[in-house]
């Protein structure tokens, strides 16, 4: 390959897209050219795919891991030309297999490629070649979701649509004579000229219109496979066929009966039904993209001369300041450094109110400036941010295939096959009686038995929810869960951090005779300020206020998950900060509210009286789940009496107080075997192994990083009736997958044996199949409303 391709200055502008392929490297000396920069001159092909090996715009879309001293890189791009789950299957053949790739997964309805690869085994270029190949192209996620692509990919469709309509309307026009003329009312001439006149008309609907149905049909089999649009494709190319014999020969076998109306329509209804479709697709898994892809791809970075330039957000690094117009994402985590700004962090707190950020206080990426120009400082970029790791959570999610929706896969390639059949079989049925009407029945059964609907039933639903909770500040990482959670009947709680706020305050600090406040402060401080936990938060809180400054421990400080700290200081020897039975003092103090206990090689040193309050909405959001006939348990590390009042305001059923980790999973492994599916909610560090052993699990937005990756659902803004709202998602989300599966079944029982008696002609069958999709679609769109409010 060696013609020249323009590659466009800027994604978000309109541009014809290059060929498969026609990706260029950026070169040294235009430092921003690239995939996603400018470019100054033509770029040549001679050097395809090879952006996709460019280290620095490779890890805007690939994570690299270190697994027992082997490098596996996790590539996550979107497949251009996918129309349904028979593409997917194309995409993840050609590549399963190749040498380096461990894994390859395509998610038919997001169009989401999710590759394991070796890079010290093959490039990412040469597994976009071999799809290039098939018929497919491999883009980053960010070029895919440009304006420019989209506003290519929507002008191909509508310019087939427009041409597949006005064809059909000609065709039709000419057609109706044959209709309500009387049996030798039309002469045969003129009955001749509207079949050319027809036939001409019909050209460019199966050469141009028609294109996308014979391509993936192609390549499927090329594959050796049967697609979704191999019956339709056939169907297409039947109809065309016999009916250009009946007009070359009217004398002929077929020549008394021509259908280019009944083609001309299906190919439009399917065009208006796939047009729709993608309509439909972008309001439902389009809302996980919008967010996703909310950084802007150039900003205002100042020069050392104090004018700015515009770079791709790829070429900044720390330390430079950029300038953020007003309604544009910050491009990274950052300082102001102007007087003041209005952000909007939804998307990370799910609270949409706007917020005031002054000088030198931190604002993150993804965020949204609300007002004029702001300055600000890098420091923090890529997957370093915290929105990064957000984009994370939801890619995974959106390549994710749920159990129904492999099953119904696994279901429609061999249904296929028997489609097929099928239809051979009915067009063998009626060639014994009518010649012609076998066509047209066999085509049809060809057309109306497309599985479709049946493909995109589950995902469909399941991404509307999980976009609409993302809105929301909640996100889903496994959409599987989603089945899961609308079968639990019972919700269990952490306390410290999850139903009480996650700070907590000192309220009494008590101490050993002889013992000054800001000595025991300082040993407290310096063993809790590496925990996360929200006692050690209130204690190294506690010691900011007052000024005291952390004592240095002579050796490095160790946490017990559960327990607490411990290190060794010069002037006290073995310190320990936790837990009484960590402490090894007995318990010293009257309040029933959270401790925590400072020990020496001496014995007790210090108690800590903490004083925390329930979050807002606990009250609200466990009798909620009372109200849905959900059970609630209080599972916590935290004494007792502590536990007991706590549940006692928020009336929870049952409590286990005092459990340790190890404790916590035993408690939920039993809970389980005695026939409960658990939800849990937790945050804390302590909190990993109950939330991977639970049936579903949510941890809080300041959960700990091992508390985040072991759950199902990350709750942004921490607020309890989200876990009530998620539920009811959940519940509304199955339902509209079991409206979704019994109407494509219904529609197969019903359409299929119409055809097969020749009660439904081949436009009909069209537009059955292309409206069976939409229907499937739109009713899973109901889903992308508010949280828990779907229709029933």
């Amino acid at each position: 390959m060696s013609h020249p391709v323009d590659y466009p200055r800027r994604m978000n502008q309109a541009a014809t897209a290059p060929p498969v392929g026609s990706l260029a490297p950026a070169s040294s000396a235009d430092e921003g050219a690239g995939l996603f920069g400018a470019h100054r001159g033509p770029l040549t092909v001679t050097d395809d795919f090879q952006v996709l090996d460019d280290p620095v715009e490779q890890k805007e879309f690939t994570e690299v891991h270190e697994e027992d001293g082997h490098t596996t890189a996790e590539s996550v791009l979107m497949v251009q030309g996918m129309y349904c789950a028979a593409c997917a299957d194309t995409v993840e053949c050609a590549l399963q297999g190749l040498p380096g790739v461990h894994s390859a997964q395509v998610h038919a309805a997001t169009r989401r490629l999710t590759l394991r690869w070796d890079p010290a085994s093959t490039r990412m270029s040469e597994l976009a070649q071999i799809v290039g190949r098939t018929g497919y192209r491999l883009l980053p996620m960010q070029q895919a979701m440009s304006i420019s692509e989209r506003l290519r990919e929507t002008r191909q469709m509508l310019w087939r649509l427009f041409v597949a309509g006005f064809c059909m309307m000609q065709v039709m026009m000419y057609a109706w004579p044959a209709y309500v003329a009387e049996p030798g009312e039309m002469p045969p001439d003129i009955d001749q000229l509207l079949r050319w006149a027809s036939w001409v008309l019909s050209v460019p609907v199966v050469t141009f219109a028609s294109g996308p149905f014979f391509r993936s049909a192609w390549r499927d089999l090329r594959q050796g496979r049967i697609g979704m649009d191999t019956p339709v494709s056939i169907g297409i190319l039947v109809t065309f066929l016999v009916s250009s014999a009946a007009t070359f020969d009217p004398t002929g076998l077929w020549g008394h009966e021509v259908w280019f109306d009944s083609l001309t329509m299906f190919v439009f209804f399917l065009l208006g039904g796939r047009y729709l479709e993608l309509k439909a697709r972008d309001r439902t898994a389009g809302a996980l993209d919008a967010l996703m892809n909310r950084l802007p791809e150039v900003c205002d970075r100042q020069r050392e001369d104090g004018n700015f330039e515009s770079v791709s957000v790829r070429r900044l690094g720390t330390g430079d300041l950029v300038r953020v117009q007003a309604g544009q994402a910050f491009p990274g985590d950052g300082v102001i450094e102007s007087e003041s700004a209005t952000v909007d962090e939804a998307l990370l707190t799910g609270e949409s109110r706007p917020l005031t950020r002054l000088r030198s206080e931190p604002v993150v990426a993804g965020s949204f400036n609300l007002a004029g120009p702001v300055l600000m400082r890098i420091e923090r970029l890529g997957r370093d941010t915290r929105f990064a790791q957000i984009v994370s959570l939801m890619e995974k999610a959106s390549t994710e295939k749920p159990r129904l929706a492999i099953l119904a896969d696994r279901i429609a390639a061999p249904f296929l096959v028997v489609v097929v059949l099928g239809a051979l079989a009915a067009g063998a049925f009626w060639w014994q009686t009518d010649p012609g009407k076998a066509v047209a029945v066999a085509v049809a059964v060809l057309i109306v038995t497309c599985p479709c609907a049946l493909s995109l039933a589950t995902p469909s639903a399941m991404l509307a929810s999980a976009g609409a909770l993302a809105r929301r500040g909640v996100l889903v990482r496994r959409l599987q869960a989603f089945e899961t959670l609308s079968g639990i009947n019972t919700v269990v709680f952490d306390k410290t951090g999850t139903l009480t706020r996650d700070r907590l305050e000192v309220r009494e600090l008590s101490m050993r005779d002889g013992v000054a406040r800001e000595q025991v402060l300082a040993l407290a401080a310096s063993l809790a300020q590496g925990s996360l936990h929200p006692v050690s938060k209130a204690i190294v809180e506690a010691a900011r206020q007052q000024s005291v400054t952390p004592t240095r421990p002579t050796g490095e400080v160790t946490e017990q998950a559960g327990q607490g700290m411990a290190a060794t200081f010069e002037r006290h020897g073995h310190v320990r900060l936790g837990s009484a039975a960590w402490a090894g003092v007995v318990t010293v103090g009257t309040s029933d509210g959270p401790r925590a206990y400072l020990s020496d090689e001496q014995g007790w040193l210090a108690t800590f009286e903490m004083e925390e309050q329930l979050r807002e909405d606990a009250i609200t959001a466990v009798s909620a789940l009372r109200q849905q006939g959900i059970r609630t348990l209080l599972l916590s590390g935290d004494r007792e009496g502590a536990a007991r009042l706590v549940a006692g305001e928020l009336g929870i059923d049952e409590v286990i107080a005092g459990a340790t980790p190890e404790h916590k999973l035993a408690e939920v492994v039993r809970l389980q075997q005695n026939g409960r599916t658990l939800a849990m909610v937790g945050d804390g560090l302590n909190d990993g192994p109950v939330l991977a052993r639970a049936n579903t699990s949510f941890a809080l937005g300041h959960a700990a990083a091992l508390a985040q990756a072991q759950s199902d659902y990350v709750i942004q803004g921490g607020r309890l009736m989200d876990v009530v709202d998620t539920l009811q998602q959940a519940r509304d989300t199955m339902r509209i997958v079991r409206q979704n599966l019994i109407w494509a079944a219904v529609y197969n029982a019903i359409s299929i044996p119409l055809a097969m008696v020749g009660w439904m002609p081949p436009w009909l069958a069209g537009l059955g199949m292309a409206g069976s999709s939409f229907l499937v679609i739109a009713n899973a769109a109901r889903l992308a409303r508010q949280p828990g409010r779907a229709a029933a």
